[in-house]
């Protein structure tokens, strides 16, 4: 019999991704649940679930199927993704957390890891997770183990947030206004225990839990979702501004006037803190990081590493180098003391303690850091993306002074300018990222790729 059932368009790279009900249901999320057992040989598990409509019912059946292979299932409830990995790491379980992060409502989907939160991706067990789910949908359910597990509730929010500042000092830090948007994700079930008993005065914007997100997108990578913080920055006199995703494990930050602090400054200024209490150690950083990343963590005694874009890509490097820190452009940061996994919120103690720690503004305290000027990501639709990268490759290769890599897509690098291309996995896209040592260096050498890839 030829098997039909296909979910190549739901199980990614790094996690399951889809519609509800259109792509995937309760009945699959069983299959997933038992797929994850049998592929992890797993006795016990943990799960957790974001405020999206479909959330609680997805994850309780993903727990069900869990549970008829013989694994206990700990369910953590309402959480952020960090919590779900502070959970996997505390309890040594693999876990299961049932988000779609900054995707629109109709979205949900499963990031999947190993106990001590290590990544579960394509090359780790996922598509054999997606083989199984897929023979089930046709064979029929997998026949159950000869004593089934438990399934019993857990609270761990408390924990998670004592984990998180025991990471950092913030004993001595000054009063700070603080505006936080958490974008009606989970950032608004997290932050009011994190910073409890600080010495802030939080603003809240959009902590209502809500899964179809009223007020804007949780995905504050686009700049549209940002204004209504900058906006409140800007009117409360606020020393900082705080953004989180809908699963609240990227976060951004704004600073006193309302402008936006890049990711890069932020990795910067986190890896010059781990390498005061770490020195000589690694920082890992993504190819499209600023210039400023690796020559700060040079400038503080430390060894930066550069890796291609994508978490599965800089937790290997961590547990490969035994680095302290990693930072992505795209606000996702990686801790040692938090089993290699990415969390917003240490970043954001960590801003805060620094910012607290000193009487200057933050646009002052992250100045020496912004050393650039940077294009942010461009994304153009292409017919070829293969054609586009070969024509690139063509016209700036035999330039005298230029060095190109394809560590991910292509990087051309210059004296005074760099720039990646990089192919989408999932899109006809190409994503360009540029860099100079000043804005007209840089729009002029932005303008000309562009030219190159959307002739």
């Amino acid at each position: 019999m030829t098997r039909a059932t296909d979910l190549s368009g739901l199980v990614k790279a790094y996690d399951v991704r889809g519609v509800v009900p259109d792509q995937w249901d309760e009945e699959l999320a069983e299959l997933f649940g038992a797929a994850f057992v049998r592929v992890t040989d797993a006795t016990a598990i943990v799960t957790g679930h974001d405020m999206r409509p479909s959330s609680p019912g997805l994850s309780r059946a993903f727990a069900r199927g869990a549970a008829a292979q013989g694994a206990d299932v700990t369910e953590i409830g309402l959480c952020s993704t960090d919590q779900l990995y502070y959970a996997s790491g505390a309890l040594h379980l693999p876990g299961a957390m049932f988000t779609a992060s900054h995707n629109p409502a109709q979205y949900n989907g499963i990031k999947l890891c190993r106990a001590g939160a290590a990544p579960v991706g394509r090359d780790t067990g996922l598509t054999e997770i997606r083989r199984l789910a897929e023979e089930w949908s046709d064979a029929g359910a997998p026949a159950p183990a000869a004593t089934a597990g438990t399934i019993t509730g857990r609270d761990t929010l408390d924990d998670y947030a004592a984990h998180l500042r025991g990471l950092v000092d913030l004993t001595g830090i000054r009063p700070l206004k603080v505006v936080v948007d958490a974008g009606n994700g989970m950032g608004g079930h997290t932050v009011p225990t994190v910073l409890a008993g600080l010495p802030l005065e939080v603003v809240p914007m959009y902590f209502e839990l809500d899964g179809t997100f009223p007020n804007h997108e949780a995905n504050p990578l686009d700049p549209a979702n940002l204004v209504d913080l900058q906006a409140r920055v800007r009117a409360e006199g606020a020393d900082i501004g705080l953004a989180f995703d809908g699963d609240a494990d990227r976060c951004f930050v704004v600073d006193e006037h309302g402008d936006p602090v890049s990711p890069s400054s932020i990795t910067a200024l986190v890896a010059s803190r781990e390498l005061a209490r770490h020195p000589g150690a690694t920082v890992i950083h993504n190819l499209i990081t600023s210039w400023s990343v690796p020559e700060v963590v040079k400038e503080n005694g430390g060894t930066p590493v550069r890796t291609r874009v994508g978490h599965s890509f800089i937790k290997a490097e961590m547990a490969r180098t035994g680095a302290i820190f990693g930072g992505e452009h795209s606000a996702h940061y990686y801790f040692k003391d938090f089993w290699n996994a990415d969390t917003g919120m240490l970043a954001a103690l960590h801003v805060l303690a620094a910012l607290g720690g000193q009487d200057g503004p933050l646009s002052a305290l992250v100045a020496s850091y912004d050393r650039y000027a940077g294009s942010g990501e461009i994304n153009s639709t292409v017919a070829d993306q293969g054609d586009r990268l070969a024509a690139i490759k063509a016209a700036y290769g035999e330039r005298d002074g230029i060095t190109l890599d394809e560590l991910d897509g292509l990087t051309v690098t210059a004296k005074d300018w760099w720039f990646n291309v990089r192919p989408s996995n999932t899109e006809p896209l190409l994503r360009l990222n540029a860099e100079a040592r000043d804005r007209d260096l840089m729009e002029k050498v932005r303008d000309e790729v562009l030219g190159v890839i959307r002739a």
